[in-house]
C-alpha cells in the first residue's frame, strides 16, 4: 500500500480480519405486507369474539324463536293442536259434535290407560288347547279386570290367530287395549268399529300364559313411554 509522503505508513494501515460490509436497503413492500397481515388478523379475532358473545348471550336463539313463532308462509295462522280424546275439528273449522249414539255420529276416542277395574274384557279361545279361555279369564279377574264374555272365538278368528293373542277394541277402548295387551307377550293389537270401550282378548296358538305382574308392569311402561322428539338442528324450529 502506498503511503503519502511525510506520513508514516504504519499509522494508516488496516489491521484485523473483519471488514464492514454494506447490506441491501430494507424494502418498503415487506413492511406494507406485514402491516396488512396484522390488520387482517386483528379483524378475524374481533369477528370471532362477536360471534362468541352472541352465542353465549342467546341473541340468535331469541331471533330464531321469533321466526318459529311467526305465521306460516301462506299467511294463515298455524292450527292449534287437538288434545287426545277431544273431538277433531270439522272441515269448516268448527268442532265436530261428540258421539251421541245416533247412526253415523263420530265415536269418542280414548287413549288414556284406565285402571283394570274400569276395563271389561271378553276372553275368546282361537287356539287348539281347550280350557284356556276360562283359565285366562280367571287370571285376568284376579288382576282386577271385569270379565265379560268367555268362550270360543268367532268363526272369523277361530284357528286364525297364529301368535300369542290378538287384542281388539274400538276407538273408545284404545287405552284399555294397551293395558290388556301388556298382560301377554307380543300381542297383535287391532281395532274395529264398536262404540263401547270393551276389549276382546283372543287367545292364539302360541299362547301359554299371561306375563307375571312385574313383567306386565314393565311392558305397560314401555308401551306408554313417549317416543323422544328429534332434536332441532341449528337455525331450525
Amino acid at each position: 500500500m502506498l503511503t503519502p509522503q511525510g506520513l508514516k505508513g504504519k499509522q494508516y494501515r488496516i489491521t484485523g480480519k473483519s471488514y464492514p460490509r454494506l447490506g441491501r436497503p430494507p424494502r418498503k413492500s415487506k413492511k406494507v405486507l406485514a402491516v396488512v397481515g396484522a390488520v387482517l388478523a386483528l379483524a378475524l379475532i374481533a369477528l370471532g369474539g362477536v360471534q362468541l358473545v352472541d352465542i353465549f348471550s342467546g341473541k340468535n336463539r331469541h331471533a330464531t324463536a321469533q321466526a318459529c313463532a311467526s305465521p306460516s308462509a301462506s299467511g294463515k295462522p298455524l292450527a292449534a293442536p287437538v288434545a287426545a280424546g277431544s273431538a277433531s275439528p270439522a272441515p269448516g273449522g268448527s268442532a265436530a259434535p261428540a258421539a251421541s249414539g245416533k247412526p253415523g255420529a263420530p265415536v269418542a276416542t280414548s287413549t288414556a290407560v284406565p285402571q283394570p277395574q274400569a276395563v271389561t274384557v271378553n276372553v275368546y279361545n282361537a287356539g287348539t288347547k281347550a280350557g284356556l279361555a276360562a283359565r285366562t279369564a280367571d287370571e285376568l279377574k284376579k288382576r282386577g279386570f271385569v270379565i265379560g264374555k268367555v268362550g270360543n272365538a268367532p268363526a272369523a278368528l277361530d284357528k286364525k290367530v297364529t301368535g300369542t293373542a290378538q287384542v281388539i277394541s274400538g276407538p273408545a277402548g284404545i287405552g284399555a287395549a294397551t293395558l290388556i295387551g301388556s298382560q301377554v307377550a307380543t300381542p297383535v293389537v287391532s281395532a274395529d268399529t264398536r262404540a263401547d270401550a270393551t276389549v276382546d282378548f283372543v287367545i292364539g296358538d302360541s299362547y301359554a300364559a299371561l306375563l307375571d305382574p312385574t313383567q306386565a308392569a314393565a311392558a305397560l311402561a314401555l308401551a306408554t313411554k313417549p317416543s323422544p322428539a328429534p332434536s332441532a338442528g341449528p337455525g331450525s324450529c
